[in-house]
């Protein structure tokens, strides 16, 4: 480790960042070039696809991605999707290029003044005082991603890479372990609350999995924490008590389903109804469940009235709660209490809850389902999909979508990013997995197409599918040459109506005219064949269930991505 560069490379090694998404520039040539064969890189050709491939690739394997970006103009082509990261929770180490240490004082050609350019959207931003101190910060910034759930960025001069590095502290811990254990103790007001209550409901969220990919810790016979190590080092297992406090591993392939399992568990223990946060970027509960309600509404008024039959409304790795339109009057109706189970401070400080928890949401899940009495959970029946249009009719948003479901694995990943058909897509799609729904939880475009890249490299084994709006694909496009390049075989269905269906209708809801023209022209397909990404247009129910019989069966060993252009009309009934 004689350079700056070479003990940041054993850095990145201790802790398996070694696949690099970039966008490179001149200020990060000295870093890249010459790369390790055990360092792999990867190229997207837009910075806010870099990050999106690289919080895909996150959430995949639920661990920090890197990616490395280029001064000012890069951080700031990426500061959407830096957001998105930050409000779905997903770690990223990112490192920001800059000109020269020895002259930036003269402000020389590429200068970033990169000091807030993200806003508070990182986590920790560090720019090292010496060249020396990168290595540390580059750890200290993996250590803060996970804590705080989301991108820590760490500037670097080009000159830093060359520094030399001796007989130098790294100023982060070389393996850091986070025990969650959860008493029975500071369990007992909730759980007397859960006992007590005539009708409880659990909103479950995104956040139940983050606490199990932090290194959650139930507890044992005499409540001791217990904790699986990952390769990094990182604690990345959980363990469970069983109903005499035995521990006993949560059922499922790794940490994603333990949050899932914990919280299923204390549902049907409770045998109460689970709604799913709105907006979220995740599923929180398997919504093929029998006791899933579907999805909470946004507005105060019908949240009020989905809420109103519950006396006791847990909410567990969700906000209490989460709203888009602006409306007048309570949350929730007089004499219903709201709890609440976190491992965000920042969601548990602003959440008007009655009681709230700050802890890991799956320790506590499990928890309870031993503290809290069984009910019987009553059934609550699938819904009916539309089918296929009538011949010559023509093919909408929740056909495409319902034939989708027919034939979606029950292991796929599934990556949405359609504001105007994801009340379809709640409707028809359950998710059987833990990713078996992920969005963007900012809301901001530019999220499914990169996204659903960096996910089918981080499970090459699992099929992805990704659901966009022709609108939305506009904002990622870039990615699918990323994706034809690294031959990573994921499906992009792209439900094109040729315009922007949800701002139209937002338009027509405030009573005026919109501005804004339809994009009628743009040909999704014509632009995926040109980056290099095979397409086929579907404009029939009869093509669309040809396409899918054909190609959902290959998705696991598929090399190559494909992108469908599906054309579809807008539902005239639909309503943001």
């Amino acid at each position: 480790m004689s350079t700056v560069r070479e003990a940041t490379f054993e850095v990145l090694r201790r802790f398996g960042l070694t696949t690099i998404f970039c966008n490179p520039g001149s200020t990060e040539v000295a870093l890249l070039t010459g790369l390790p064969d055990d360092l792999r890189f990867v190229l997207a050709l837009h910075e806010g696809s870099v990050v999106g491939m690289a919080t895909g690739w996150a959430i995949g394997h639920g661990a920090p991605a890197l990616a490395v970006l280029h001064t000012a103009a890069g951080l700031g082509n990426a500061v959407g999707a830096i957001a998105t990261a930050r409000a779905n929770r997903v770690p990223l180490v990112i490192l920001v290029g800059q000109q020269d240490r020895r002259h930036l004082a003269l402000e020389p050609f590429l200068t970033g003044r990169l000091e807030g350019l993200a806003g508070d959207y990182p986590v920790w931003v560090d720019q090292p005082v010496r060249a020396q101190d990168v290595p540390g910060a580059v750890a200290r910034a993996y250590h803060e991603a996970v804590t705080f759930r989301g991108p820590a960025l760490v500037v670097v001069p080009l000159d830093d890479w060359a520094a030399p590095f001796q007989d130098e502290t790294i100023a982060a811990p070389t393996r850091l372990l986070r025990p969650a254990a959860v008493s029975d103790e500071s369990l007992a007001p909730l759980a007397a609350l859960l006992s007590e209550a005539r009708s409880p409901a659990i909103v479950a969220g995104a956040g139940v999995r983050t606490g199990a990919d932090m290194g959650v810790v139930a507890s044992g016979p005499s409540r001791e924490g217990v904790v699986a190590s990952g390769p990094s080092g990182e604690g990345v297992g959980v363990v469970a008590s069983g109903p005499s406090g035995e521990s006993v591993a949560l059922a499922g392939s790794g940490v994603r389903e333990a949050g899932w399992a914990a919280v299923v568990a204390l549902a049907e223990r409770l045998g109460c109804p689970v709604w799913q946060e709105s907006f979220g970027a995740m599923a929180g509960f398997p919504q093929d469940h029998p006791q899933y309600a579907g999805v909470l509404p946004a507005d105060r008024a019908r949240l009020r009235a989905a809420l109103a039959a519950h006396d006791v409304v847990l909410a567990v790795g969700a906000p209490v709660f989460r709203q888009y339109p602006f409306d007048t009057g309570p949350l929730v109706e007089p004499g219903t209490t709201v709890a609440l189970v976190t491992d965000d401070p920042a969601e548990a400080h602003r959440s008007p809850a009655d009681l709230a928890y700050l802890a890991a949401p799956a320790a506590v899940c499990e928890r309870l389902a031993v503290l809290v009495p069984a009910r019987p959970a009553p059934l609550r029946p699938a819904p009916d999909g539309p089918g296929l249009p009538p011949e010559g009719e023509v093919l909408r948003a929740a056909h495409v979508l319902h034939q989708l479901a027919r034939r979606l694995p029950a292991d796929a990943v599934l990556v949405e990013e359609t504001p105007s058909s994801r009340p379809d897509l709640h409707r028809l799609v359950p998710a059987r997995n833990p990713l078996g729904f992920v969005s963007a939880a900012m809301g901001g475009l530019g999220f499914g197409v990169p996204a659903a890249v960096g996910l089918r490299m981080s499970l090459p084994d699992r099929p992805v599918v990704a659901v966009v709006g022709d609108g939305s694909a506009l904002y990622g496009v870039h990615a699918l040459w990323s994706a034809a390049h690294y031959r990573v075989g994921a499906l992009f269905v792209v439900l094109a109506n040729g315009r922007y269906a949800i701002m139209d209708r937002l338009a027509d809801k405030a009573g005026g005219k919109a501005p804004w023209p339809a994009f009628t022209e743009v040909s999704m397909g014509g632009m995926a064949r040109s980056l290099g990404c095979a397409a086929r247009r579907v404009d029939t129910a009869e093509e669309l269930a040809a396409v899918l019989d054909e190609v959902m069966p290959t998705l696991v060993d598929r090399e190559e991505p494909l992108l469908l252009e599906v054309t579809v009309a807008v539902d005239p009934d639909f309503q943001p």
